[in-house]
C-alpha cells in the first residue's frame, strides 16, 4: 500500500462523507502540507467529548504532516449557529465569548499538538468588514437557496421566525475559509450545508475548492440528541475523574457502541472482538468499564481512571442495598457460567426465567445497582454480586 493509500485510510476511519474524496487523493499526491480547517463557536464554557470527534481527526492529520487551523468563532458566536435549531438562537455577551473562547485554547492542546497548531478567530477580520462588505458577501447567496437548507425550511414552512441575520451565519462560515485558504474542513454531518458554503466561495473568489469531511455526530447522554451543552447532555474533558466515569458508566449498552466506535483509539478489530465477547454472553457493564477508563485515562491519567474506577464500584455497592440482604450461592452447570434468567430464578428474585427476561427488557433489574439491559448476559464463575428485582427483591449472588 502506498503513502497516499495508507493516509486515506486513516482520513476515513470513522469519517461520514468526503467531499469530493477524488480531490483529496489528487491534493495528497501532490506531496505539500494541507490546511486543514475546523471551527468551533464558543458558545458554553469547556470542550466536551461530542467536539472531540473533530479533534482527534484534526489530530490524525497533524501527524500526517498537515497543518491545522482551529478556529474560534468568536464573531460567529455572535449570531448564533442556527444548525439544527427550530427557533432562534440566543447571541452570547461579549463578555461569554470572550471567556469562553479562553478555556477552548487552553484545552484543545489536550489533544492536538500545540506547535503543530495554528488558532485563528474570526473576529481578527471579520470585525474589519464595513456594512458596504458585509451587503456584498450577503448579495452572493439568494433567499431561495438559504431556504433550501433543512432547518431554514423547517421553520419556514411551520411558520417559525427566521432572522435576517441567522443568513448571515453560513456565508460568514464559508467566507472564514476563503481568508484561512482551506485546503480541507472538517465538521459534523449537521454542517452539510454551511461547508458547502465555503467550496462555492472559494470558487468565487478564484481558490481551489476545499475539500469536506463529515464526521458523524455524537449522540449525549440521553442517547438521543447530539452531545451540546445547551441540552445538558454532556461529558465535558475537564469533568473530574469520577464524574467522567460515572457519566460514561450512565450510557446505555447500545450507546455505548457508538462511543466506542467515535471516541476510543482503539483498533476497529478489538472493538469487534469487544461486541463478540457481548454477543456470546460476557457483562457489557465490564466493556464499559474498558471504555471509561480509556477515556478518563487520556484527559487526565491511568491512575485516576483505575481510581475513578474503584470509586465507581464502591459508590454503587454502597446504595440502597438492605443491610440483612440474604446471600446466596449458586452453582454453575458450565464453565461458561449461569444465564442471567436462571440466575435470578434459581435466587428466588423471579418466579421463571421469562418472568426474569421480561423483567430485564423492562429495564426492572439492576446488578451492583446498574440497571441491566441483556437477557442474554451470562454471570462468569467466581463473580459475584448484588442484584434487584423491582425496588424490594434483592440477593447477594455468589456463583461457582
Amino acid at each position: 500500500m502506498g503513502a497516499v493509500d495508507k493516509a486515506m485510510a486513516a482520513i476515513k476511519k470513522g469519517a461520514d462523507e468526503i467531499l469530493l474524496e477524488s480531490e483529496l487523493v489528487k491534493r495528497l499526491e501532490e506531496g505539500k502540507p494541507l490546511r486543514i480547517k475546523a471551527g468551533f463557536d464558543p458558545t458554553a464554557p469547556d470542550l466536551h467529548l461530542g467536539h472531540t470527534v473533530l479533534i482527534n481527526k484534526l489530530r490524525q492529520f497533524q501527524d500526517l504532516g498537515h497543518d491545522v487551523l482551529f478556529l474560534i468563532g468568536d464573531f460567529t458566536a455572535r449570531i448564533g449557529d442556527p444548525t439544527g435549531r427550530n427557533v432562534m438562537r440566543k447571541p452570547l455577551t461579549e463578555a461569554e465569548i470572550k471567556q469562553n473562547a479562553k478555556t477552548y485554547c487552553d484545552q484543545v492542546f489536550k489533544i492536538l499538538d500545540k506547535k503543530k497548531t495554528q488558532v485563528m478567530f474570526n473576529s481578527e477580520w471579520m470585525s474589519k468588514q464595513s456594512a458596504a462588505d458585509m451587503i456584498r458577501l450577503a448579495s452572493t447567496y439568494t433567499v431561495a437557496r438559504m431556504l433550501e437548507r433543512d432547518d431554514f425550511n423547517k421553520r419556514y414552512t411551520s411558520g417559525q421566525p427566521i432572522a435576517i441575520h441567522e443568513f448571515l451565519y453560513p456565508l460568514i462560515q464559508g467566507y472564514d475559509s476563503v481568508v484561512m485558504k482551506a485546503d480541507v474542513e472538517l465538521g459534523g454531518t449537521d454542517q452539510k450545508f454551511n461547508l458547502l458554503m465555503g467550496r462555492e466561495l472559494q470558487k468565487e473568489q478564484g481558490q481551489t475548492p476545499q475539500v469536506i469531511l463529515m464526521m458523524p455526530l455524537l449522540e449525549g447522554l440521553d442517547g438521543v440528541r447530539k452531545m451540546s451543552k445547551s441540552y445538558d447532555n454532556y461529558i465535558g474533558i475537564t469533568d473530574a475523574p469520577d464524574d467522567m466515569f460515572g457519566k460514561l458508566m450512565s450510557v446505555s449498552d447500545e450507546l455505548m457502541w457508538r462511543y466506542f466506535d467515535l471516541l476510543s483509539l482503539r483498533s476497529p478489530g478489538d472493538i469487534r472482538r469487544l461486541y463478540e465477547s457481548v454477543e456470546q454472553g460476557a457483562n457489557p457493564r465490564d466493556v464499559k468499564f474498558e471504555l471509561a477508563k480509556e477515556i478518563v485515562a487520556r484527559f487526565h491519567d491511568d491512575a485516576a481512571a483505575k481510581q475513578a474506577h474503584q470509586n465507581f464500584i464502591a459508590r454503587f455497592r454502597r446504595g440502597e442495598v438492605p443491610e440483612d440482604i440474604q446471600e446466596i450461592t449458586l452453582s454453575a452447570d458450565e464453565r461458561s457460567g449461569l444465564p442471567i434468567a436462571n440466575l435470578l430464578k434459581m435466587a428466588g428474585l423471579v418466579s421463571s426465567t421469562s418472568d426474569g427476561i421480561r423483567m430485564i427488557k423492562q429495564g426492572a433489574v439492576k446488578m451492583d445497582q446498574t440497571r441491566l439491559e441483556q437477557a442474554n448476559l451470562r454471570i462468569a464463575v467466581g463473580e459475584t454480586h448484588v442484584f434487584q428485582v423491582g425496588k424490594r427483591r434483592f440477593a447477594k449472588v455468589t456463583v461457582k
